[in-house]
């Protein structure tokens, strides 16, 4: 018997299947619709009306894959995303395909294993463990050179247009100069995928947030072996690239050799 969770799963991509279908045109490369289009849709599939529309469109933004019906749609080398197109609104636009992955040329960093043993035994996913030991081993420091604290986690707001939005961490830093920067970070557990959509609402949320802050969101993902992968993104004529990429082991404090530190000593910025 399907569970709840995959029923108002289904339901949701027969929602946005419809509401696409109806309005996309061949070539077309943006799809607008209404917040209200959600539950009117909804009536004339004759399935349960969705009490948080919010949860619909957030789903599909940030969680869950788009229905294959849609994404066949897309010009090649594009990919459908969902953005606010301004309030109640929103489009799906055809953007360039980016895949966010780790660089398998990239030398690895050894770092001594800070995380407590009892938060690495009770961490209850692969996200959840991935954000404590970037927290615990300082990581984000490391990477960026700036002194951070985290604020929050699963921090979840709206934005003007009254979309959810969530960031899986928020760290704040200051670096030698006084400035001041906010770190918001996208982690990722095993096969998932980090999305360029995540990266442009975590611009979002610090802009609307923290408009006096420097904002450099930065994304985790957990490799094999435990290896921690660490981006920074940045937001240009481009659209959303990396900027910068590190990946970092972290062992026991005397797994780090003289010979790995000789090898640190020598390499560029």
């Amino acid at each position: 018997m399907p569970t709840m969770k995959k029923k108002k799963k289904d339901r949701y991509a027969r929602i946005i299947e419809r509401i696409f279908l109806d309005r996309y045109t061949p070539g077309s490369t943006e799809v607008v619709f209404k917040r209200e289009d959600i539950n009117q849709t909804a009536a004339k599939l004759r399935v349960a009306l969705i009490s948080n529309v919010g949860d619909a469109i957030y789903s599909f933004r940030y969680r869950t894959e788009l229905p294959e019906t849609i994404r066949s749609k897309a010009p090649k080398g594009k990919v459908w995303i969902i953005r606010s197109a301004g309030p109640s609104r929103y489009q799906f636009v055809a953007v360039r395909e980016v895949k966010i992955a780790p660089s398998k040329m990239m030398a690895e960093t050894k770092v001594p294993d800070a995380t407590p043993g009892i938060i690495a035994m009770y961490a209850l996913t692969d996200e959840q463990a991935l954000l404590a030991k970037v927290r615990y081993n300082r990581l984000i420091d490391v990477f960026t050179g700036v002194t951070c604290y985290s604020l929050q986690n699963h921090l979840r707001t709206t934005g003007p247009d009254k979309t959810q939005m969530e960031t899986d961490e928020l760290y704040i830093g200051v670096d030698k100069r006084g400035a001041h920067y906010v770190f918001p970070v996208q982690a990722k557990g095993g096969n998932d995928k980090m999305g360029v959509i995540q990266i442009e609402q975590d611009i979002a949320i610090c802009k609307g947030k923290f408009p006096g802050l420097i904002c450099r969101p930065i994304g985790a993902q957990f490799m094999k072996n435990d290896v921690i992968a660490l981006y920074e993104f940045e937001d240009g004529e481009a659209g959303i690239t990396i900027s910068s990429e590190k990946h970092y082991r972290l062992v026991p404090a005397d797994g780090i050799t003289a010979e790995d530190l000789r090898t640190y000593l020598t390499r560029t910025q």
